[in-house]
C-alpha cells in the first residue's frame, strides 16, 4: 500500500514538471552566447524581451546598430533606462525625468545615456587638465636653480590630494563605482540560429549624442 502510494506521488510530480519547449531551449542557447549577437532581423519582440536583458551596454548597442531596417527601442528603451540608473544613479535619473516633464519633451534612454556619458568624460578630462595646470604652475614658481626637491614634492602631493578631495572628482568616482557590466561566457552560435549577424561583435561606434544634454 505504501509503495503504491509513493509511486503515485512520484508519477504526479513528474507530470507537473514542465518539459522545456524547443523555443525555450533555443532562447537559453542564445542567452548563453549573447555576446555573439548581431543583426536580430525579424526575431519576435517577445523573444527579444527574454534575450536582450542579458546584454551588456556594448552588446546591446551593437545589436541595435547592427540591426537594419528595424527599430528595437520598444524592447531596448527600458534596458537603457536601467543602464542609466546603474551607471549614474537613481537621483540623476529622477532629475532627467523631471526635466523632460517640465520641458514637455521626450528622449530615448539610449540617447540620454550617451549624452550623460559624454558629459562625464568631459568633466573627467577637465579634472585631469586642472591637475596638469597645478604642476605647471608649481614648476613656474620653482624657477631655475630651485633645488628644494622634497619641498616641491610635498607641495605637489598636497595639490593632488586637494584635487582628489574636490566634489567634482568625488562625483566622477561615484559614477564610475556604479558602473555594472555583466559578462557572459559561451560558445559561438551557429548561423542557422537566426540571431547572429555577420557583423556581430561586442563593441561598436556610438551614435551622435544629443545637442542638449541632461
Amino acid at each position: 500500500m505504501y509503495v503504491e502510494k509513493r509511486s503515485r506521488n512520484i508519477a504526479d510530480k513528474s507530470e507537473t514538471r514542465k518539459t522545456p519547449s524547443l523555443v525555450d531551449l533555443c532562447v537559453r542557447t542564445v542567452i548563453d552566447n549573447v555576446r555573439y549577437l548581431g543583426d536580430v532581423g525579424e526575431t519576435d519582440s517577445h523573444l527579444l524581451e527574454r534575450i536582450l536583458p542579458h546584454c551588456t551596454v556594448d552588446q546591446l548597442l551593437h545589436v541595435e546598430t547592427s540591426t537594419k531596417g528595424r527599430d528595437l527601442s520598444s524592447v531596448t528603451d527600458k534596458l537603457w533606462k536601467n543602464f542609466y540608473e546603474l551607471q549614474f544613479g537613481r537621483e540623476s535619473m529622477k532629475i532627467v525625468i523631471e526635466r523632460m516633464k517640465l520641458k514637455k519633451v521626450s528622449f530615448r534612454w539610449r540617447q540620454l545615456y550617451e549624452a550623460k556619458l559624454k558629459d562625464v568624460q568631459e568633466a573627467e578630462n577637465k579634472a585631469i587638465d586642472r591637475l596638469k595646470q597645478l604642476y605647471k604652475k608649481e614648476d613656474a614658481r620653482s624657477g631655475p636653480g630651485y633645488n628644494m626637491s622634497n619641498v616641491k614634492s610635498n607641495i605637489m602631493k598636497k595639490a593632488k590630494i586637494d584635487l582628489m578631495k574636490s566634489q567634482e572628482v568625488k562625483n566622477l568616482a561615484a559614477m564610475k563605482k556604479k558602473a555594472v557590466q555583466s559578462h557572459h561566457s559561451g560558445t559561438t552560435i551557429t548561423k542557422s540560429s537566426g540571431f547572429c549577424g555577420k557583423n556581430s561583435a561586442s563593441t561598436s561606434k556610438h551614435s551622435k549624442p544629443l545637442e542638449r544634454r541632461f
